[in-house]
């Protein structure tokens, strides 16, 4: 992995508060909850790893513990080397914004927040650059990023970055950000290719069109 990347995210590393333990009351609990705003809270016992859990499982007692709420632990997490991608993949993926992080030994390290991570998303190409931004639709089984590539780099633009951004009843929505172009030679490609384009432009010619069409035709209607 590339050293730039571990050493961006590495430092956001969080070691305080310490990680709960099973004999943690839950006035602890409730107060790591609502100082932070944190979905969840790791638990370690005897420095082994245990999981996290989620703050909408502690229900309010003041005799309870940690370890009453053992049922509820999710073993997620990631490595001390992890990317920021992996890092808000998996964010994403437990629907959470707090993530343990583990050494290669399994030791827990401490963990990371998704407010931390997601500003390094906007140093990236694909949000800082300024280029076209095109969202296009097609059958889930039928797209081809090496065709979207094709496509993009076909009529001299440089494709800055490419993400599924919906996968719904089987079509995928595919969000592209491109470097500055002939935005409408590229929608017309798109659509050559069966492609929906999904987003709105000014400059596209075959939507103006249908426009001019419609308001002539309301026109003569109206006549």
């Amino acid at each position: 992995m590339n050293f730039t990347v571990m050493k961006a995210t590495q430092h956001l590393i969080k070691t305080k508060p310490k990680p709960f333990a099973f004999n943690t009351k839950f006035d602890d609990i409730i107060t790591f909850i609502e100082d932070n705003k944190y979905s969840h809270f790791p638990v370690v016992e005897d420095g082994i790893y245990l999981g996290s859990i989620a703050s909408v499982d502690v229900i309010p007692s003041k005799t309870k513990t940690v370890g009453d709420y053992r049922y509820a632990l999710l073993p997620y997490f990631v490595r001390k080397d992890a990317g920021w991608f992996e890092i808000l993949e998996k964010c994403a993926q437990f629907d959470c914004n707090l993530l343990a992080v583990l050494d290669e030994q399994n030791k827990y390290v401490g963990f990371y927040s998704a407010e931390d991570i997601f500003p390094l998303l906007n140093h990236t190409p694909f949000m800082k650059d300024a280029g076209l931004a095109i969202v296009i639709q097609k059958h889930y089984l039928d797209y081809s990023i090496s065709e979207i590539s094709q496509i993009v780099e076909t009529n001299n633009c440089k494709l800055l970055g490419v993400f599924v951004s919906s996968t719904e009843n089987g079509m995928a929505q595919i969000t592209i950000k491109a470097s500055a172009g002939n935005i409408n030679e590229i929608i017309q490609t798109f659509r050559r290719f069966g492609y929906e384009i999904v987003s709105e432009h000014n400059q596209d010619s075959y939507l103006n069109e249908l426009k001019e069409r419609s308001a002539y035709l309301d026109k003569f209607l109206n006549i």
